[in-house]
């Protein structure tokens, strides 16, 4: 009866086996097909019965998890071994073998050997690669194998193609790589020393040759720091001497060639010639020579004798100093000699290094370990107390500048004017650089009272000029009354060592009385550009300061209401804006009677007599036997107590004025526009139209500002550029878009004429303001008092 076929209960060896396949008879050597050795394995590639198959590669022990091919797991691996070899030398009667020492490298990926031998200067054998990279096999009865790692130790021989390598010694991952694998590695061999080596070592030690190679390589050094310079900020104080002073240097220290330069630091003025170069690049000695070498002096041999064939003018030799007496021993500076708080030798200029760069300061940190780098204070002494110098006083003849200049130096030179300020504050362009104020003449002559004068103040010099409008029937000439010219300040001492005060631009402001030369001015006004130039600069003229003007308006908080009321009175017809006279001075709307003595300020007074008006619808109340003008004085200022200058006043009209009508602008544009046409005949406005209407794709009638603008300049419309710009800017809408249908309608001078312009006289153009008693200008038509008290005192409409 059979056993069952289950695991343990069968003598069949091929159950489980999958490979029956029989090893052949023949190989291949050379391309010549011959037959197997004796190792040859049986079914399968198993091995027979007593068979011993011999590694052809090394057989390293399994590790924890997945196998993996040697060229993969010990890819970029080397095992490194030192080995010597004792090498006969026939025919020499200084030694009788020599040593050469070899490194031996295995590569465990493929069992591979490589032997190279290092260079040895004027070792006279040729060296390097030794053995090239590849198997080598054992030598007999062997030679059928090939070397493995387990071939290989310290302290071990191994004779590759007859030459016995002997290896003394092996680097550290070698050394762990063989204990890894199961291999004992011995302790390092002590290495022979070569005789020939350490005779010819001996020999050179005795011997000086006449001309010694001596090697001097910079090659390394440039490579590795060119580019790299250490940056010192340095100090010369040179005080000391006659006509010295204190020199601001940068020292720069070349890495690459250890050579210095030094560069002056010039201030502006100096007064010195511009060569920034205070030191060419140069190696620095420490110790510098009491004078300068010339060119061939220092060298490091001497040439002492010529021989040779004279008589066709050649040597055939030269005899040099041995012993190098010419030769000079200098110290130069280092990169480790510089340092913060360390004073240089420059050729006898001591030179203190007290500042550097982040650059030096991480170089130094780097190589030297040096952590502290605090800058060492330079700071100049104190100077002397200086000696105040006295003038004599001003003698009368030219100006005081010139009489000045002549007490300065022995050659008088002429005053210097500020020619900074007079580039900068010149008239150019649309900007003057005049402060003009209008003004009149206080004075006790009832002929002068009326005398209106314009004083310009010119910001480029300081200078001032009084200008009297002509009028006639007068029976004053007018004209100019103070030539250009600088005006000094009253009180002043006229013979005296300082220089005079004279009037500046800070102390001309509306509402001051300026003496000019004895005669005393009242600024009443100014125009647009001088108080513009004013409420830009506040810092100069704090009376046009809104926020300060507004600020003396909420201290009288309290009289709000009563404010309120009197400016509802004068706006009869309730437009919550009043005009600039009923604003400043309501003496054109009510005359009233001295107020009773129960009263005890003006304006309660003013407040029920305004009531009495509102009720009786009366426009003033006259008393004929006493009459007291309340309106002289005027309501913000009596608001204030007198606490609101003049100046404040305008600053507030101005900020506070409301926006006039601007349709007579519109219409003196389109006029001026309309004669402008009929001089050039212009009348092509439909093509305007239609070329409007072809770039209006989605026929909305209005096109971009732009766009009108590009298509009368591509049309050549007679305008100019201001006037264009201005007539496209009164008709564009918001979205800065023009209906062009109404703005070429309006522009075409045949269908729409307008009347034509008249030539303005000058008092046309004048406004009457009854407070100054006389024509002038006024800041504003109208002002917008319910802003006002709105911001003062935050009072909203009832």
């Amino acid at each position: 009866m059979a056993l069952p076929l289950l695991p343990g209960n069968s003598f069949n060896r091929n159950v489980g086996k999958e490979k029956f396949h029989k090893s052949q008879h023949w190989g291949f050597c050379n391309n010549v097909m011959m037959l197997v050795s004796d190792e040859k394995p049986g079914i399968g590639g198993e091995p027979l019965l007593g068979q011993k198959i011999k590694p052809k590669c090394s057989i390293y022990p399994k590790g924890d998890g997945s196998d993996v091919p040697s060229w993969v797991a010990f890819d970029k691996q080397v095992l490194s071994f030192d080995a010597y070899l004792e090498e006969e030398v026939p025919d020499k009667s200084q030694t009788n073998y020599r040593i050469r020492y070899y490194k031996i490298y295995f590569y465990p990926e493929d069992d591979t050997i490589q032997v190279n031998e290092p260079e040895v200067k004027n070792s006279g054998l040729l060296q390097g690669t030794s053995i090239r990279r590849h198997r080598i096999t054992l030598p007999p009865p062997d030679e059928d194998q090939f070397y493995t790692v387990y071939h290989f130790n310290v302290g071990t021989e191994v004779v590759f193609y007859g030459r016995t390598f002997k290896i003394y010694d092996c680097d550290a991952f070698t050394r762990n790589f063989l204990r890894k694998i199961g291999v004992k590695v011995n302790p390092p061999v002590p290495c022979p020393e070569d005789p020939y080596m350490k005779i010819r070592r001996e020999v050179l030690e005795h011997v000086e040759p006449l001309r010694p190679y001596e090697s001097l390589d910079t090659l390394k050094q440039f490579l590795q720091y060119h580019g790299k310079i250490l940056c010192f900020f340095c100090l010369w104080d040179d005080s000391v001497s006659m006509f010295g002073d204190r020199r601001e240097l940068i020292l720069h220290y070349f890495l690459c060639d250890d050579t210095i330069e030094i560069k002056e630091l010039l201030p502006h003025n100096s007064g010195r010639d511009a060569i920034k170069m205070f030191l060419r690049r140069s190696k620095l000695p420490k110790n510098c020579p009491p004078r300068v070498y010339q060119p061939g002096q220092i060298t490091d041999r001497a040439v002492l004798n010529l021989y040779g064939d004279f008589i066709k003018n050649q040597a055939d030799g030269f005899l040099m100093d041995r012993y190098k007496l010419g030769e000079v021993d200098q110290e130069f500076y280092k990169d480790s000699d510089l340092s913060l708080g360390v004073t240089i030798n420059v050729w006898g200029r001591k030179v203190l290094l007290y500042d550097c760069d982040e650059f030096t300061k991480s170089y130094y940190k780097s190589k030297y370990g040096i952590e502290n780098f605090t800058s060492v204070s330079c700071k100049p002494p104190s100077p002397p107390p200086k000696i105040e110098r006295k003038f004599p006083p001003y003698n009368g003849f030219g100006s005081e500048e010139d009489s000045l200049r002549t007490c300065i130096g022995l050659k008088p030179t002429p005053h210097r004017r500020n020619f900074k300020k007079f580039m900068e504050k010149d008239s150019y362009g649309f900007k003057s650089n005049i402060l003009r104020f209008f003004a009149k003449l206080v004075t006790d002559k009832c002929v002068d009272l009326d005398r209106m004068f314009v004083i310009s103040y010119y910001l480029s010099d300081d200078t001032i000029s009084v200008f009297e409008p002509i009028e006639r029937n007068s029976g004053i000439t007018g004209g100019m009354f103070l030539k250009r010219s600088r005006v000094k300040k009253p009180g002043q001492e006229v013979f005296k060592s300082e220089l005079s005060e004279y009037i500046k631009a800070e102390d001309l402001y509306i509402g001051v009385t300026v003496n000019v030369n004895g005669y005393l001015f009242r600024l009443l006004n100014a125009d647009e550009y001088t108080l513009n130039y004013m409420e830009q600069n506040t810092d100069k003229y704090p009376f046009s300061n809104l926020k300060l003007a507004l600020q003396k308006l909420k201290q009288e908080e309290a009289k709000s209401r009563e404010l309120k009321q009197i400016f509802r009175a004068a706006d009869r017809k309730h437009t919550k804006k009043v005009d600039y006279n009923t604003f400043r001075n309501p003496r054109d709307a009510y005359f009233v009677w001295g107020w009773p003595d129960h009263c005890q300020t003006p304006l309660l007074w003013l407040l029920l007599v305004t009531r009495l008006l509102w009720k009786t619808g009366s426009a003033r109340l006259v008393d004929t036997t006493r009459m007291t003008l309340l309106g002289r004085r005027d309501i913000l200022m009596s608001f204030t107590v007198g606490n609101l200058s003049e100046q404040e006043f305008v600053t507030i009209v101005r900020h506070y004025r409301a926006p006039e009508d601007t349709c007579s602008d519109v219409d003196f544009l389109i006029a001026l526009a309309h004669e402008k046409f009929k001089k050039n005949m212009f009348e092509n406005f439909d093509s305007f139209i239609y070329s409007c209407v072809y770039e209006d794709r989605e026929k909305k009638n209005v096109l971009p500002t732009k766009d009108i603008k590009r298509l009368c300049k591509s049309s050549r419309l007679p305008l100019s550029d201001d006037l264009l710009e201005s007539l496209l800017s009164r008709f564009e809408d918001s979205e800065k878009q023009i209906d062009y249908k109404s703005f070429f309608s309006a522009l075409n001078w045949r269908k729409n004429p307008v009347p034509e312009l008249q030539p303005a006289s000058y008092l046309k153009e004048r406004c009457e303001d009854i407070w100054l008693g006389m024509p002038s200008p006024i800041p504003a038509k109208y002002i917008d008092y319910l802003t006002l008290l709105k911001d003062v005192f935050g009072l909203e409409e009832e």
